[in-house]
């Protein structure tokens, strides 16, 4: 009787725990089939590249105001040649360059220019940059920047072997751009192949340009005149071509001296000789926006955004 009472009172107990299991389960909401999680959306972040060439002096202050912004902005820089004014030496360097320049030294990625080419084999130039600058007696080489290939070149065509199809600057550039096929690219160099400015147009360069627009290069950037300019998108041979042209720009405003456009070519989108400034980049992995900066003379704007090709 007593095993009885207490095989009852066992069962009782099962009993009431089935009974308070059961009723918490249908307390929970119901279950769902697994479902797989969705992926956030990538950020597209862009990386910011400020250019700028005709740039350092010991003769003018208006470098000082440029050299004073770009320290306070994040992001790489372009110098787009004549870096350093006269003549390139390694005392301008010292005194004109260094002290405006040199605390965002790590962050140049320079072009030489013709100044550079008042010292001997431009030796300071690379003497001063390192390996930043390429090899001593070429000057150009390449770099990523984001999602963007960046070519850098020398526009003096003769200190750098030539500039022609058959020059060893062709044959590495051609050889660069079939190794890096990136959807968005962009070059830069001294001397600009179009201009409205003192100088005009810079006809050495034609062969590289036609070999950049053939294989879908972006953008183009430049200095020597010392102004700011921007040309519609433009073909191999200068012609408009919205869909498929290379933007070209000028600016060589980096603070030596402004100087007039007298007469501006068909092809000009826009233009100012009156403004000291640099031109801010946002290079996103499949389009570009761009933005003057004025920093001394009269306010001018000019900025807009372009998808890659």
């Amino acid at each position: 009787m007593r095993g009885t009472g207490r095989l009852g009172l066992m069962l009782l107990v099962l009993a009431l725990f089935a009974a308070c299991t059961a009723s918490h389960a249908n307390s929970l909401p119901p279950t769902s089939p697994v479902e797989s999680a969705t992926p956030a959306p990538t950020v597209d972040v862009p990386a910011i590249l400020w250019a700028v060439g005709d740039a350092a002096t010991c003769r003018s202050q208006n470098d000082d105001a440029v050299a004073a912004f770009l320290a306070q902005q994040p992001g790489t820089i372009a110098l787009l040649g004549d870096v350093v004014y006269e003549r390139g030496t390694a005392e301008e360097f010292r005194n004109c360059f260094d002290p405006l320049f040199g605390s965002v030294k790590e962050r140049i990625h320079p072009a030489i220019g013709n100044h550079e080419y008042g010292s001997r084999d431009a030796r300071p130039y690379f003497d001063y940059f390192g390996a930043s600058a390429g090899l001593p007696g070429q000057g150009w080489y390449s770099y990523d920047l984001g999602a963007w290939h960046v070519v850098v070149l020398n526009s003096n065509c003769k200190p750098a072997g030539g500039c022609d199809e058959t020059s060893p600057q062709y044959q590495w550039l051609r050889a660069d751009l079939a190794a890096h096929p990136t959807r968005c690219t962009l070059a830069y160099w001294h001397h600009p192949r179009w201009s409205s400015g003192e100088h005009g147009n810079f006809e050495s360069m034609q062969p590289i340009w036609e070999l950049l627009s053939r294989t879908g290069v972006d953008l183009v950037l430049s200095g020597h005149d010392h102004d700011y300019e921007r040309f519609q998108p433009l073909d191999a041979n200068g012609h408009p071509d919205p869909e498929q042209g290379i933007v070209q720009f000028v600016v060589g405003t980096g603070g030596r001296s402004l100087r007039p456009i007298q007469h501006r070519l068909p092809t000009s989108a826009t233009a100012t000789d009156q403004a000291y400034g640099v031109l801010r980049l946002e290079l996103f992995s499949d389009h570009y926006t761009w933005q003057f900066v004025t920093v001394s003379g009269i306010p001018f704007t000019d900025s807009g955004r372009a998808a890659c090709h």
